[in-house]
């Protein structure tokens, strides 16, 4: 679950779009099979430090400080507290750039990796792209990623699917957990 936070899914603040709402049924799904299906889940966040200097800041306005309502979880998301589920903070697009997950998914014996959220052009294909470098068999569901610029998240769909992993149904990702 890549940046299922507030600054993408709440009209208040800074990164909202409206059609990112349109992937949180489909969101919530994912979730679910995961859960009850005791998979890993990693919850993949931004998270900045409150006043200090980030490089990201060159190409963004600041956002997702630490403890501020942008970089909280959307309604209904977030580790449940269960063992398997955890959290990774990020400082910049790919979840894979400069924390443990790699470290953490290799530990766990994982392969295969069913990566889900928002922005598709940015974070969601950062980390695929990062993910697919490190080895892991990818798979993107269709109908839980966009991006307030569809046509770039149609060309970075096309890009996964023909060079770091595949793009998948719901249904098919949901039989995959």
């Amino acid at each position: 679950m890549i940046d299922v936070i507030n600054s993408f899914f709440s009209p208040d603040e800074p990164h909202y779009y409206p059609r990112s709402a349109d992937v949180l049924d489909p969101l919530r799904r994912l979730l679910r099979t995961a859960r009850e299906r005791q998979r890993l889940i990693v919850h993949a966040v931004e998270r900045h430090r409150p006043g200090l200097a980030d490089f990201e800041y060159k190409k963004l306005p600041r956002h997702c400080a630490t403890g501020s309502s942008d970089a909280e979880y959307a309604a209904g998301f977030g580790p449940s507290g269960a063992h398997h589920e955890v959290e990774i903070g990020k400082r910049r697009y790919s979840a894979f750039y400069a924390t443990d997950l790699d470290l953490l998914l290799r530990e766990q014996d994982v392969e295969r990796l069913v990566v889900a959220g928002v922005k598709t052009n940015v974070c969601v294909r950062a980390s695929i792209q990062d993910a697919f470098a490190a080895g892991y068999e990818v798979v993107l569901p269709r109908q839980a990623t966009n991006s307030n610029y569809p046509h770039l998240a149609e060309a970075s769909l096309e890009d996964v699917n023909r060079y770091f992993g595949r793009v998948v149904d719901l249904d098919d990702a949901l039989e995959l957990l």
